[in-house]
């Protein structure tokens, strides 16, 4: 593994955390690394829910099929896009998402990701639960906190899956 991507590699799913909470500086750095992906003629459509309150984690956790884990997070940010803003919205706030939990791993915080876009009820849901105005989509959860599990870092990489100069 090189050294200089074992950041990336070691960015894993991290659904069990400490009770310890997130400091304002970490937040801040993690919404830094959010808003520094790259975007579709630089339009920025993103917007950020932080959200640590536990009783809107826990709702959100109701909302989130495979959220169980949200009340235990120190923080979950929302991840969202204004599509009057690009139609590329659903790809910059993907890069954002992973810009995000990428910055996570660099952080020593756990991180993993719950996708809304695509399941408009679970979408409406957290719409509701966070205020977000409804000409506003709602690409993705983030479930963060201090990690109370390890995993090991890893590559997925598999040749079968790379084509050189044609399918």
């Amino acid at each position: 593994m090189d050294e200089r991507l074992k950041i990336i590699f070691s960015r894993r799913s991290i659904r069990k955390y400490t009770d310890r909470t997130l400091s304002e500086t970490d937040i801040t750095s993690l919404l830094e690394a959010g808003m520094a992906a790259p975007s579709a003629s630089n339009q920025k459509p993103w917007h950020f829910v932080t959200v640590a309150d536990k009783q809107k984690l826990k709702a959100l956790a109701d909302a989130h099929r495979y959220g169980k884990m949200l009340p235990g997070a120190a923080l979950a940010i929302a991840v969202c896009g204004d599509p009057s803003i690009s139609s590329w919205w659903v790809q910059d706030c993907t890069a954002a998402t992973e810009n995000i939990l990428i910055a996570a791993a660099g952080l020593g915080l756990g991180a993993v990701w719950l996708g809304c876009h695509g399941d408009p009820e679970r979408e409406q849901a957290i719409r509701e639960i966070l205020g977000i105005p409804e000409r506003v989509g709602v690409l993705s959860l983030l479930s963060i906190g201090h990690p109370a599990e390890e995993k090991e870092a890893r590559t997925q990489y598999d040749p079968a899956r790379v084509h050189v100069d044609a399918w």
